[in-house]
Parts: C-alpha cells; sequence; structure tokens
C-alpha cells in the first residue's frame, strides 16, 4: 500500500470519507474507478487520487455516483451524518 506523500488539501469535503468507505468495502481505486465508469462518470487514477486527497473538486454527478457506489449517503460523504 501507498502512502500519501503531499498532505491533505482543502478543494472538497468528501475525499477522506470516500477513501475511508472505498477501504471498508475492501475496494481497490481501480475497482472504483471501474464502477464509476460504468455509472458514465469519466475519472482517471490521478483524478481520484487527487479526489481522495483532497485537492480536486468533486462535481455533483460525482458525488451521487460514489454515494451508491459505497453504499453510503451523500450526508456521510459531506460529513454531515452517519453511514446510512
Amino acid at each position: 500500500m501507498r502512502l500519501r506523500k503531499q498532505a491533505l488539501g482543502d478543494r472538497n469535503l468528501v475525499g477522506a470519507k470516500v477513501e475511508t468507505a472505498r477501504k471498508k468495502k475492501g475496494m481497490k481505486q481501480k475497482e472504483l474507478l471501474a464502477q464509476l465508469q460504468v455509472r458514465g462518470v469519466d475519472m482517471n487514477a490521478s483524478g481520484l487520487s487527487k479526489l481522495e486527497g483532497q485537492i480536486r473538486f468533486v462535481t455533483d454527478i460525482e458525488l451521487v455516483a460514489l454515494a451508491d457506489i459505497l453504499e453510503v449517503t451523500v450526508d456521510y460523504l459531506l460529513g454531515r451524518g452517519e453511514r446510512a
């Protein structure tokens, strides 16, 4: 497992929650990217890494797809509530 080289950014609220939920499901970034592609969200590995590192903005379409794939609520990803 590679460790993050950069400190967390301040471009989104959801990055750390996405990473936590993804790891809780035992899902690799590559698997999450594949699921995003199926839902019509075009993101590459660098984009997901930057999203999780909070150095990239997140669109509303990406936010909804991430919540669906990770089986959490949008509010959870935004830090406004618990898992479901």
